[in-house]
C-alpha cells in the first residue's frame, strides 16, 4: 500500500507548503501584524498588480510583500526587479525576500513610519503602492494618514493598492479627501475570498 509521503518530502516539493507554514506561524505568533492565515492566492495576486503600469517611470513600493506572491506577479506584470522595493516587518520573511529577490530593495521595519524607512531607498516619485497590511487593525485616522503617506511618495495619478476580505473599502472614502477610490470583483479562488481596492489621487 502507497503511504503519503512525510510532510518535510512534500514541503521540499511544493515551495508553496512551505510557505503556508511560514504564513501560519507568523499568524498564529503575531496574528494582528500578520494580515493573512496563507500567502495571497495566484489570482489576488495578479489582481493586485494589475493596476501598476509597467510604462510610468519610477520604483515600485511593495508593502507587507511577506513570502513575495505579489512581487511575483508584479516581475510578470513587466514590472524589472531592479525596480522593486519591498517593505516587510518580518524579519524572517525579509531574510526569505533578499534570497527569492536578489535584485529588488527589501528594507525591514514597521510600514506606519513608511516615510521614514524608504528614506534614501527611493530614488523618485514611485509608479505605485501595493499594500498587503491588516489596515483594519488600525483606526482609520491611522489609515488615511498611511495613505496620505504613500501619496506622498507617489507620482500623480499613481495607484494606492490594498486587498482586502471585507465589502467596504478599507479606507473609507469620508476620511481621504480628493481621492479616487474603485473595488475590483470578488476573487474566489482565493482563501478567503478577497477583493483589490485602488486608489489614485489626481494632479493638482
Amino acid at each position: 500500500m502507497n503511504r503519503p509521503a512525510p510532510l518535510v518530502e512534500r514541503l521540499k516539493k511544493k515551495p508553496e507548503l512551505r510557505d503556508e507554514a511560514r504564513f501560519i506561524r507568523s499568524w498564529i505568533e503575531k496574528p494582528l501584524i500578520t494580515g493573512a492565515v496563507s500567502p495571497s492566492g495566484k489570482a489576488l495576486a495578479r489582481m493586485m498588480a494589475k493596476p501598476v503600469d509597467p510604462a510610468m517611470p519610477g520604483q515600485v513600493l511593495e508593502i507587507g510583500p511577506g513570502t513575495g506572491p505579489v512581487t511575483e506577479a508584479l516581475l510578470e506584470r513587466g514590472i524589472d526587479e531592479e525596480r522593486l522595493v519591498l517593505l516587510e516587518f518580518n524579519p524572517g520573511f525579509v531574510t526569505l525576500l533578499r534570497q527569492r529577490f536578489p535584485r529588488a530593495t527589501v528594507l525591514q521595519g514597521d510600514a506606519y513610519d513608511v516615510i521614514g524607512l524608504t528614506q534614501g531607498a527611493l530614488t523618485g516619485p514611485v509608479a505605485g503602492v501595493i499594500s498587503s497590511l491588516p489596515l483594519l487593525t488600525k483606526p482609520v485616522p491611522r489609515r488615511a494618514k498611511f495613505l496620505n503617506d504613500c501619496f506622498s511618495l507617489a507620482l500623480p495619478g499613481a495607484p494606492f493598492c490594498q486587498f482586502t476580505y471585507m465589502i467596504a473599502p478599507p479606507i473609507p472614502l469620508f476620511a481621504i479627501g480628493d481621492t479616487h477610490a474603485s473595488g475590483s470583483s470578488l476573487v474566489w479562488r482565493n482563501v478567503p475570498p478577497a477583493r483589490v481596492w485602488t486608489y489614485r489621487r489626481p494632479a493638482h
